[in-house]
């Protein structure tokens, strides 16, 4: 080999496992050291791709039901032309190539009834050949024949399956939607009221969505609830990870005249609760990485003082302090390198496999982990991402590196004539 000599003696030293006991104690708290960072990268790859995987279904199914951006007006009354409102925005340079499609609607909050039974409910007025454009829930009704019985003055509605359950009605019955508002006479204010029949039965797969939300046809609600017109736009992203790039481009450009809002915004909480909870996640697993990064601090002082002899021969040779250090930095990396890649490979593997690993795990153990009676997700998803993994694998070399600093320099300090001194 014509590698420098401080690689071939440092990858030496990486292999020496035999030689005596105390050799063979080193290197078993080396291999130590290395399977903890493997376990500990793995570890963190497949904690944040599960954590991916729920964040990806919830969203997924949130944004089956909601636009990904919103532009509506300011005193809840109908825009006078939606259709020029969403030419102007599809002119804008940095947002139109954006924008896949656009719908009106009208949104507004309102109570459902059904003989005692009430309930709070978001009902959307919508446009369902223009709504099937912007949402995948809207497009598969379409597609089933539902949202076409949502015919203007025929006052129909679909709703979602677990406020049917909650108010115990099917298709055909007939619920009550109470207006906000209500409506002044010589009597005084009474409410306003409308009959409607419900026509469809929709599941989201999201609670909120399917207890809370009640889809009408968009001229009845602007009649219902006295909008004069849709209320707002909503507009579809060819990329939904660029809806708060767009909503604050939009801010700045239409603020004054509308609301803007996009989807991480409507949903605030969750969308910053995930943020946060994955956040504090990986800070907590890279203290374990840490924990076994610097495991090789003690493995490389117990090496060091072990080759007290060595180094001294070799500083006799020649070698320099900066080749002495070089060594004993290239066994610590070494070491670091072989734990992270492995933990790389490992977590990967179970990463991607992990909807055959959970379900034989189960079986094994006759449990289940996600029960379907309880959790809306009844198996366990992941999504690896390269921009949760190269970091994770580029921190714990950067630890590793760190952990061979100090017990190198000490190497390199060693003095030939004082090691010698009893051999």
């Amino acid at each position: 080999m014509n590698w420098p000599y401080e690689l071939q003696i440092g990858w030496r030293y990486t292999r020496a496992g035999r030689g005596g006991r105390r050799n063979r104690f080193i290197s078993f708290i080396s291999g130590v050291s290395v399977l903890g960072i493997a376990l500990g990268v793995a570890a963190l790859i497949i904690v944040l791709s599960v954590m991916n995987g729920f964040q990806k279904e919830v969203r997924d199914r949130m944004l089956s039901v909601i636009s990904h951006v919103e532009l509506m007006s300011y005193d809840g009354q109908g825009l006078a032309d939606w259709q020029a409102v969403a030419q102007r925005v599809r002119d804008m340079p940095e947002v139109g190539p954006r924008i896949a499609g656009a719908a009106p609607f009208v949104l507004s909050q309102a109570l459902i009834a059904r003989g005692e039974e009430m309930r709070g409910t978001i009902v959307r007025g919508i446009d369902p050949q223009r709504e099937a454009e912007i949402t995948p829930l809207a497009a598969q009704l379409l597609k089933q024949g539902v949202s076409t019985r949502l015919r203007s003055g025929e006052w129909g509605m679909v709703i979602g399956g677990e406020l049917a359950r909650q108010l115990g009605v099917r298709e055909g019955d007939k619920l009550t939607l109470v207006a906000p508002g209500g409506q002044v006479t010589p009597a005084g204010t009474t409410p306003r009221l409308k009959s409607f029949t419900v026509v469809g039965i929709f599941h989201a797969g999201h609670y909120e969505y399917d207890s809370g939300l009640v889809l009408i046809d968009i001229d009845d609600a602007a009649r219902l609830f006295r909008t004069g017109g849709p209320s707002g736009v909503q507009l579809k992203l060819h990329d939904v990870h660029e809806a708060r790039r767009v909503g604050e481009r939009l801010m700045g450009a239409l603020g004054a005249e509308l609301r803007v809002r996009d989807w991480t915004r409507t949903n605030a909480n969750w969308y910053d609760a995930v943020q946060v909870e994955k956040r504090l996640m990986g800070i907590i697993l890279t203290l374990i990485v840490a924990v076994a990064a610097f495991n090789l601090v003690s493995t490389l002082v117990m090496t060091v003082t072990d080759k007290q002899s060595d180094i001294a021969i070799l500083r006799t040779f020649g070698a320099s302090p900066r080749s002495i250090m070089a060594i004993f930095m290239v066994q610590g990396a070494t070491a670091g390198i072989i734990g992270t890649l492995s933990g790389v490979g490992l977590g990967l593997l179970v990463a991607f496999n992990i909807d055959v690993i959970v379900p034989a795990i189960e079986r094994l153990l006759n449990v289940s982990f996600l029960p379907g009676s309880i959790y809306l997700i009844s198996r366990m998803p992941s999504d690896p991402q390269s921009a949760d993994i190269i970091p994770i694998a580029v921190t714990s070399l950067i630890l590793a590196f760190l952990a061979t600093l100090y017990p190198s320099w000490r190497a390199s300090r060693v003095q030939p004539a004082e090691a010698l001194r009893y051999e």
